[in-house]
C-alpha cells in the first residue's frame, strides 16, 4: 500500500472541538466488512451485533496532562513543553518534546509556573525535536509529581482545538480509565458510558481491560510513499494474565472478541502464538498494522474516524478492507459524521 491511497480531503468543520453532551449518543456507522453494507445508528445501539459471552477489550490506560509552558533561563523565551513519559522516578528524568526545539541546548535550565517554582535542566538531546529533561524538585516524589501535574494541560490535539478547555480535564478521559501513562486519548473507549456498562452486564456481554500507554507515534506524519518503510513509536502494552485467560477462553468458545481502538487492535495482534492465542505480557511494541493483514484475535473493531495518511486509518483499513472502509469514510463525510477523537465511531463487523 502507498501512503497517497489514504488521502483525501477533510474540511476543518468536520473535526468535532467537543464531544456530544452523553458519551454514548454519538453517532455510530456499522460497516458489515463481508458484504459493504452501512448502517446508521447511535453507539448505545453497538451491543444490538453481539450476543452473551462476547467479549469487549477496552484500553484502561489514564491521560495525564502532558503540556506545560516553560521559559528558557535569561532570555525568558516562551517555551512549550510536552511530556512523553517518566524515564527514571528517582531522578526526575522525562522524555519531551521541546518547541521551539532550536532554542534549547543541552544544559539550559527551563523555568515553570507563574512563580518559577518548578526548574528543569536539559540533559540530553534525544531527536532533532526530543530533550530529556532533569526536573530540580529536592521534596518527596509524590509532591514532586503533583506540582508538575498541576502546571500540565490536557494533551488533546492542536488540530481539535488550539487551546485545552477545563472540560477537557474530564472528557479527554474514559470513564475507566486506571493507569497513568497516557498523552492521548484512547478515542474508541470515550464513548463508553456507565449505563452501557450496565446494559452490557444485563445481556451478558464480557469485558477485559488491558492496558496500552497510547503515544503521540500515531499522530506523527508519514513522510514516506512506501508504508513498509514507515517505522511507528513504541508503546509500552500490559495483558495481564487474567486478561489473557479470558481472551482466550472466548475464542475458543466460538464467542466474538470486539476490540475497542486502534491501540488494542495492536496490542492484541503484537504477540500472537503460533496456535492463535495471546500470553501475558510487559512489552514495547512498534508494531504498524497496515493492508494487507492477516488478524488472528479480533472479531470486530470499533474506532473513531481518523484523520487522512494517519497510522490509525490504515490500521482500519487492515482490518475493514480498504476499498470498503474508503467508501465508509466517503459516506461519512458525505453524512456529516464527525471525525478526530472527540469525533463519532464506525463499528466493523
Amino acid at each position: 500500500m502507498k501512503l497517497s491511497q489514504f488521502r483525501f480531503e477533510l474540511p476543518q468543520d468536520s473535526i468535532a472541538k467537543n464531544p456530544t453532551q452523553w458519551r454514548d449518543e454519538c453517532r455510530l456507522m456499522v460497516l458489515h466488512k463481508d458484504t459493504g453494507e452501512i448502517e446508521h445508528r447511535q453507539f448505545k445501539d453497538v451491543i444490538d451485533y453481539f450476543e452473551k459471552g462476547d467479549r469487549f477489550v477496552l484500553n484502561d490506560t489514564k491521560v495525564f496532562p502532558a503540556q506545560m509552558s516553560g521559559r528558557k533561563e535569561k532570555t525568558g523565551a516562551d517555551i512549550m513543553v510536552f511530556l512523553l513519559r517518566e524515564l527514571n522516578r528517582e531522578q526526575k528524568l522525562w522524555d519531551v518534546i521541546v518547541d521551539p526545539a532550536r532554542k534549547i541546548r543541552i544544559g539550559n535550565k527551563l523555568y515553570f509556573g507563574d512563580d518559577e517554582s518548578l526548574v528543569a535542566e536539559v540533559i540530553d538531546n534525544t531527536t532533532s525535536r526530543g530533550r530529556t529533561l532533569r526536573f530540580l524538585y529536592d521534596g518527596p516524589y509524590e509532591e514532586f509529581k503533583q506540582a508538575l501535574f498541576a502546571l500540565g494541560r490536557t494533551p488533546v490535539p492542536e488540530w481539535v482545538k488550539a487551546e485545552p478547555e477545563p472540560a477537557d480535564a474530564e472528557n479527554f478521559q474514559t470513564i475507566f480509565a486506571a493507569n497513568e501513562g497516557a498523552v492521548s486519548a484512547p478515542a474508541a473507549g470515550l464513548h463508553f458510558s456507565r449505563e452501557l456498562f450496565n446494559r452490557m452486564i444485563l445481556k451478558d456481554i464480557e469485558k477485559t481491560f488491558i492496558t496500552v500507554h497510547m503515544g503521540i507515534g500515531h499522530f506523527r506524519k508519514v513522510d514516506v510513499e512506501d508504508l513498509s518503510k514507515h517505522r511507528m513509536d513504541c508503546e509500552r502494552m500490559i495483558i495481564t494474565d487474567r486478561a489473557a485467560d479470558q481472551i482466550n477462553a472466548t475464542k475458543r468458545a466460538g464467542h466474538k472478541v470486539v476490540a475497542v481502538g486502534v491501540t488494542v487492535v495492536r496490542a492484541l495482534e503484537s504477540y500472537v502464538t503460533t496456535d492463535g492465542e495471546i500470553r501475558q505480557n510487559d512489552m514495547w511494541t512498534n508494531k504498524f498494522i497496515f493492508p494487507p493483514y492477516e488478524f488472528r484475535i479480533p472479531d470486530a473493531v470499533i474506532s473513531n474516524f481518523h484523520l487522512p495518511e494517519s497510522t490509525m486509518l490504515m490500521s482500519v483499513a487492515a482490518f475493514g478492507g480498504f476499498d470498503k472502509v474508503m467508501e465508509a469514510y466517503r459516506v461519512a463525510l458525505e453524512e456529516g459524521y464527525r471525525f478526530g477523537p472527540y469525533g463519532d465511531a464506525l463499528l466493523i463487523v
